[in-house]
């Protein structure tokens, strides 16, 4: 099956996503936060044919990552491919102990809708209280799996594994086709 994105990486959602999930939680190591999101896009695409973020995950050894988000958290940790000159980022969240978020200002809510919030809430509720070992066994999932190492999961992959079949997938595809002609 040939890979597909079906949407583009929403910085405001992703880093107000971000903001929000380390308000609700005490220990914001980078792993955890990747994973609840990683969840709460994953359900979020299944119900209603988008993610929160629109980022790319990528199948490394611990479970998938979303990729433009690791690298603005390795930008602010001052390793990344990016630098954070402007301190666009490191106004917005600090890392501490090279894996650890802290936010700096509370999440615009307006930035994520309803739905956004309640998948958040639920992913963590389910994987917040999580080990990392817990989590990362959780995330070796169907998607993982099926994706060679630290190559992007496929949209369609995680809809597979929620269960959706082959017609909602092509449903995704022609939606996301149509919009982005709208968007030329």
């Amino acid at each position: 099956m040939k890979s597909y994105q079906f949407e583009d990486f929403n910085l405001d959602k992703t880093v107000n996503a971000v903001l929000y999930i380390s308000k609700q939680m005490e220990r914001n190591y980078f792993h955890k936060i990747f994973k609840i999101l990683y969840f709460a896009d994953r359900n979020h695409l299944s119900d209603y044919g988008r993610t929160i973020t629109g980022d790319i995950y990528i199948a490394m050894n611990d479970g998938p990552v979303p990729s433009n988000l690791y690298d603005i958290f390795k930008s602010v940790r001052g390793d990344g491919f990016f630098k954070d000159n402007d301190d666009k980022f490191s106004s917005l969240f600090a890392v501490l102990n090279w894996d650890i978020i802290e936010a700096r200002v509370e999440p615009n809510m307006r930035k994520l809708s309803k739905t956004d919030i309640s998948y958040l809430d639920n992913s963590i509720k389910e994987f917040g209280v999580l080990s990392w070992e817990e989590i990362r066994e959780k995330s070796h999932d169907y998607a993982w799996k099926n994706t060679a190492k630290n190559r992007p999961i496929s949209m369609e992959n995680l809809v597979i594994e929620t269960g959706t079949d082959e017609s909602y997938i092509e449903y995704l595809k022609e939606q996301s086709l149509l919009a982005k002609s709208l968007k030329d």
